[in-house]
């Protein structure tokens, strides 16, 4: 028996069910009851533990709110402890508490271990915890898509290693392919985008401007404008420093100055803050005579040549052309000139990378079709086994005639990949169609399950599928709601056998109607309305001898007192407990 194991579930405001606990056995448990009694909500309240969509109408009506509880017991290092212990859950006494409460409002909160997690947690810890199967589920399986992932799921390395290097090839594939599509797609607009960014790389490189150029000859065109003005503020101001040659009687600040260094010279012995200011006034006598100095100096050197202003507008006027198409000043300009080289270098390489690329292309193009045979090759290798190991199981299943056989096939599509003179299809997970087929008789053709299979025929593949599964990739609980629909007599018997040989190596819950399947479930739990139409506490027993007796017997004949139905009932009990 494996280690984990769903030990009971308590249910409270879903659905009919008002106030319920399931106590389930570690083997086979099979839930009955009259139809409609709300035997499909232990199906559902598992559904939210496993983080299934939370529906707001499943709340009972006057309830706020819904709420399924679940204890596991969890092995310690077990994949699941390890998942639940990095989300921060504890373990009670090795075992992992679940709960999902869904609002009448539509909100959904999870726990787990103590803890409040998102309920997409619990949806990534179901895979490793319980495989629910029902009419859907039947509905799933013949579904193409979903019978070559059983397959793989059936031939584990041989497959899951050619696949996860053909998955890495064929997203590198699709990214070499649309590069080289944008490439040849847009071969015209990269064209004119390089003529452009010629165009305005030469109008940069024609005048070839200096960084901080225009601010520069911004402040010269601004000096050459108004020399005259600044020449003869320099001469006034130089004759007011240091005197007017041409009027030996004007007043000057250099003189005045120096006149009252010397007043000051004479009495500094006396006191040493005088002395202090004296020093001062000679530094200002200095300072004066520098100014006035360079004020001859720039005013001799000043440049008023109108041919010089002229050339300078004529410099500022090309940069400004640059600057209303490239940037705002030459900073941007020379910018710009640099990415647009480094874009034009790129665009002028789309040759030789679109060779490149379809050299890339033809690489990956070989390497995914031998990727994709090798999965072909194991997949029909698996193929064989599984197909031999299912229609075993269909011989125990009331079906000894029956043979089931995959079709793996790769399919050509005019749009695909062309390999060894066909066109592929090929994608993400190959270039194979897998579908399953059913003979259910000598002499008939092998047909797609969903055109050959009645439905209690198509139940009894899908338990074949799972028991074959169980041997060798088992999950810990397995959960059917009512998977054996359409089914009666002896097939029921038989389903009720392979389902208790499922049970010695997985915990098995079976919501059923026959009582040939409940016969052989290690416990079985009887779903029972009250008068008022709810399922409370006492709604969900355990239904051992004498009960367990008239239940069969009511399932059997419809007549709980019916002595050939008691008799039937013990008789199928005795088998059961006999061949388990």
């Amino acid at each position: 028996m494996v280690g984990v194991v769903l030990e009971e579930m308590r249910i409270r405001s879903l659905g009919v069910i008002d106030d319920a606990v399931v106590e389930l056995s570690p083997g086979f448990t099979a839930v009955t009851g009259e139809t409609g009694a709300g035997k499909t909500m232990v199906v559902t309240s598992l559904g939210l533990l496993l983080g299934g969509r939370a529906d707001p109408a499943l709340v009972r009506i006057g309830a706020p709110s819904a709420v399924v509880e679940g204890r596991v017991t969890v092995p310690s290092g077990s994949p699941v402890a390890l998942r639940a212990q990095e989300a921060g859950a504890e373990l009670d006494d090795g075992a992992l508490l679940i709960s999902r409460t869904v609002s009448a409002e539509g909100r959904s909160r999870a726990h787990l271990g103590g803890r409040s997690v998102p309920v997409g947690l619990l949806g990534e810890l179901s895979d490793d915890l319980v495989a629910v199967h029902g009419q859907t589920d039947q509905q799933g399986l013949l579904k193409p898509a979903r019978q070559r992932g059983a397959l793989d799921r059936y031939a584990g390395e041989a497959v899951s290693a050619p696949l996860a290097a053909y998955t890495d090839a064929y997203r590198r594939l699709r990214a070499v392919s649309a590069q080289l599509e944008e490439l040849t797609t847009r071969a015209r607009e990269r064209a004119q985008e390089a003529d452009l960014l010629r165009f305005g790389l030469a109008e940069i490189e024609a005048v070839a401007p200096r960084a901080g150029e225009d601010v520069e000859l911004a402040a010269e065109a601004e000096r050459l404008g108004h020399a005259e003005a600044l020449a003869s503020a320099a001469a006034l101001a130089h004759r007011a420093l240091a005197g007017d040659p041409e009027d030996p009687e004007s007043v000057d600040a250099t003189t005045l100055v120096a006149g009252a260094g010397r007043a000051l010279e004479a009495v500094r012995s006396h006191d040493p803050a005088l002395a202090a200011l004296a020093d001062r006034i000679g530094e200002v006598s200095i300072l004066l005579a520098d100014v006035a100095g360079d004020l001859a100096g720039y005013a001799g050197d000043l440049d008023a040549d109108p041919r010089r202003l002229a050339a300078v507008e004529e410099r500022r006027s090309s940069l400004n052309g640059l600057t209303r198409k490239y940037g705002q000043d030459v900073a941007a300009v020379l910018k710009w000139a640099e990415e647009s080289a480094a874009r034009l270098t790129e665009l002028e390489g789309d040759d030789d990378r679109i060779g490149g690329l379809a050299a890339e292309r033809d690489a990956l193009h070989a390497e995914l079709s031998g990727l994709a045979q090798r999965l072909t090759d194991a997949r029909t290798e698996a193929a064989a086994r599984f197909a031999d190991a299912v229609t075993a199981e269909l011989a125990s299943l009331a079906m000894p005639h029956a043979r089931v056989s995959f079709a793996v096939r790769q399919t050509e599509d005019p749009d695909g990949i062309e390999v060894d003179g066909r066109t592929v299809a090929y994608g993400p997970a190959g270039a194979d169609e897998v579908e399953l087929l059913l003979a259910p008789h000598p002499g008939a053709p092998p047909r797609p399950i969903a055109k050959g299979a009645s439905g209690g025929e198509l139940s009894r593949v899908m338990l074949a599928v799972e028991v074959v599964f169980a041997g060798t990739d088992p999950v810990p609980t397995y959960l059917f709601d009512e998977v054996d629909a359409g089914v009666g007599g002896k097939a029921a018997v038989e389903i009720g056998r392979r389902l208790a040989k499922l049970a010695r190596t997985a915990q098995v819950v079976v919501v059923t109607h026959l009582p040939q399947v409940a016969a052989f479930a290690d416990r079985q739990l009887l779903v029972e309305k009250t008068n008022d139409g709810s399922v409370t506490r006492s709604g969900v027993t355990v239904l051992e001898g004498e009960d367990r007796v008239r239940e069969l017997s009511r399932m059997l004949a419809g007549q709980e007192d019916s002595e050939t139905a008691r008799a039937h009932a013990e008789e199928l009990l005795a088998t059961a407990r006999a061949e388990v």
